[in-house]
């Protein structure tokens, strides 16, 4: 243990405050980041609920003329397939 009389006990004391300022600025940093990743959660939030996948964005009629669009492509590639063999 460090007596009173040790020469190394101011450095020691020193050294102890900057750790105790790093500790600080640390958990300051800390605090900002949760800060601004819970801003950054909250936007992505915003995005997300204001995106529609493509389906949803269109109507009943629009999906069964492009489900016979990719059913008619499909065939073609079929048959361009077999007839290749």
């Amino acid at each position: 243990m460090l007596s009173n009389e040790s020469p190394y006990q101011e450095q020691f004391h020193e050294l102890l405050d900057e750790i105790r300022e790093e500790i600080q600025s640390l958990n300051d940093e800390i605090k900002d980041l949760k800060k601004e990743n819970d801003d950054l959660r909250s936007k992505l939030k915003e995005i997300q609920d204001g995106q529609t996948d493509i389906y949803s964005a269109i109507s009943e009629s629009e999906r069964l003329s492009l489900r016979h669009q990719v059913l008619g492509l499909i065939s073609k590639i079929d048959n361009h397939l077999e007839d290749n063999q």
